[in-house]
C-alpha cells in the first residue's frame, strides 16, 4: 500500500484502481481476477498498480477491508434497536451488492471455516460490547454476543445477492422491499427481545 502522499493525478489512479478491482473481484473472486483486466479498466499498467499495491493478495485485502469498515461506518449498529440495523444492512446489500460479495469470496478462498477476519478483531469488537452492554440491562437476549451479532447479520442476509434461496435487487418494486424490511424487522425483534419470566 502506498504510505506517501499521492499527487492528485496519482490520487485519481489509485481510486481508479481500486474501483476496478472491487469490480472485478467481486465478479471472479481472489484467484480468478485478472491484474490485465484492472489495469485496462482503470486506465492504468501493472506497474503502477504494483506500486500502490504490492501484489493481487494485498489489493484484495485492501478493498475487502475497506468495505468491511465501510460498513461499519454506513450501518453503525444500534445494539438497542438489532431490528432496525438489519434492515439497514438489508439495504446497504441492495445498494452495495459487490460488498457482499467480497466477503463470500474471502470466506470461499481463504477461510471456509471460522471466523472470517480474525487479524481483524477490531471490526467486531466495538459491536459486541455495545451487544454485551445491551444484554447486561436486560433488552438483549442472553447468549454470546458474537452470536447474536452472527444470527442478526444472517437475517439481514436472507435476500442478500449470495442467498442460495432468492437474490433481490434494487430493480425491484418498492413495496417488495418495504414488505422484506416490515418481515426481516419483526423477525430479528422476536429473535433477540429477552426472554420473558417462565420461557424456556
Amino acid at each position: 500500500m502506498v504510505d506517501q502522499p499521492l499527487t492528485p493525478r496519482g490520487a485519481a489512479t489509485y481510486q481508479r484502481i481500486l474501483d476496478a478491482a472491487t469490480q472485478e473481484f467481486a465478479e471472479y473472486g481472489i484467484a480468478g481476477a485478472r491484474i490485465e483486466r484492472m489495469v485496462a479498466a482503470a486506465h492504468t499498467n501493472k506497474a503502477q498498480l504494483y506500486a500502490y499495491f504490492g501484489n493481487k493478495e494485498r489489493l484484495f485485502d485492501a478493498i475487502f477491508y475497506a468495505s468491511l469498515e465501510r460498513i461499519m461506518n454506513v450501518v453503525p449498529i444500534d445494539a438497542d434497536d438489532l431490528a432496525d440495523w438489519a434492515v439497514r444492512l438489508y439495504d446497504e446489500y441492495l445498494l452495495r451488492p459487490d460488498l457482499i460479495r467480497l466477503a463470500t469470496w474471502a470466506r470461499l478462498e481463504r477461510r471456509p471455516a471460522g471466523p472470517l477476519v480474525p487479524e481483524r478483531r477490531d471490526l467486531e469488537d466495538h459491536k459486541l460490547g455495545l451487544i454485551a452492554e445491551a444484554q447486561d440491562a436486560g433488552r438483549v437476549r442472553q447468549g454470546k454476543p458474537f452470536d447474536v451479532m452472527a444470527m442478526v447479520i444472517a437475517m439481514s442476509m436472507a435476500w442478500s445477492p449470495v442467498s442460495n434461496v432468492y437474490a433481490a435487487t434494487a430493480d425491484e418494486p418498492a413495496e417488495v422491499h418495504e414488505q422484506r424490511r416490515t418481515l426481516l424487522r419483526a423477525c430479528v425483534r422476536q429473535a433477540t427481545a429477552p426472554e420473558r419470566p417462565g420461557q424456556a
